[in-house]
């Protein structure tokens, strides 16, 4: 699907064919109209096809004057999934008067750029926006960085208390979501700092400043994932430690139970034989029984409460 957008009174505008200054969004492109933007924009088939492979790496290239640049972007699965957070490649081509942005599918980024989430927005300066797109990036990490700590404290909430596996499970899903954020970051920076170094960016000032804020931002949110990694990886040793001590408490007591209970049926089976017996042609015999037993269970219970054993 192809989709071409401008910058107009009431904020981004949609078009019907493409005209200098504009943004051409490309979600999940067929090869008739990959053909098509190699036709109208010159567009190298390579950059998009490149775009839409979902094991790229970040990276820049250029062939015929036309800027390929992969930027690998977050996105969320739901909770149900195997891994809730992933990241995808988004390719952003900046052609003569035109840039395009490529996906394999619908981008929360993008999203946030047509919805109007993003402010200021000035399609016609190529540069800036490619920046904004940067920026908007690096915020989205962030975002999901902090969804991903509350999830986290609230599997923890529930740790403290679990027998099961469940719950470190969930939390080995999401340990798996910072791996491919510090991937994808870390690549991100590289690329961006290649872009720096070939002086890109560096036609206005206030193009230069931006790129500095969007490299301080993707490096909080390499920090930021670090920690969170960490914190992560020493939660779930702690954990294990807590699920299986958790388990021998309730062991524990059912074995102090079992002790407990097995005084009365020591003396009842006693008191059971076929063979003469104290106290057994009195009409209290029964009673005694029940006292003898209750009494003996009752200081077991006490010797164990002394000793912390249930």
């Amino acid at each position: 699907m192809i989709t071409i957008y401008k910058s107009g009174e009431n904020g981004i505008e949609t078009l019907e064919g493409f005209l200098p200054g504009s943004w051409v969004h490309v979600e999940n492109p067929d090869d008739g109209e990959i053909e098509h933007l190699f036709k109208e924009l010159e567009i190298p088939r390579d950059f998009v096809k490149s775009s839409l492979d979902i094991d790229e790496r970040p990276r820049t290239d250029n062939e015929g004057g036309i800027t390929l640049i992969l930027i690998r972007t977050p996105v969320f699965r739901g909770k149900s999934a195997d891994i809730p957070y992933l990241t995808i490649p988004l390719g952003i081509i900046i052609a003569d008067g035109i840039f395009v942005t490529v996906c394999k599918e619908e981008n929360e980024i993008i999203q946030d750029f047509v919805d109007g989430r993003v402010s200021n927005l000035s399609i016609a300066k190529i540069n800036r926006s490619v920046l904004r797109i940067f920026l908007q990036t690096a915020k989205r990490y962030l975002r999901h960085l902090r969804d991903i700590d509350r999830e986290v404290d609230s599997l923890e909430d529930m740790l403290q208390r679990s027998l099961r596996n469940e719950e470190l499970i969930e939390l080995l899903k999401y340990q798996k979501s910072l791996v491919y954020f510090t991937t994808a970051l870390r690549s991100n920076e590289l690329m961006m700092e290649r872009l720096q170094r070939g002086g890109l960016f560096e036609n206005f000032p206030d193009d230069t400043d931006l790129l500095e804020d969007v490299l301080t931002e993707n490096q909080q949110a390499i920090e930021m994932v670090g920690i969170s990694n960490n914190i992560l990886s020493q939660m779930m040793d702690a954990f294990a430690s807590i699920i299986s001590n958790n388990l021998n408490v309730v062991m524990k007591f059912l074995t102090s139970a079992t002790i407990v209970l097995m005084f009365p049926t020591l003396v009842a089976s006693f008191y059971g034989m076929n063979v003469e017996l104290p106290l057994q042609n009195s009409p209290f015999a029964f009673i005694f029984t029940l006292i003898i037993s209750f009494g003996l269970s009752l200081i077991v219970v006490f010797v164990f409460l002394k000793k912390d054993w249930f």
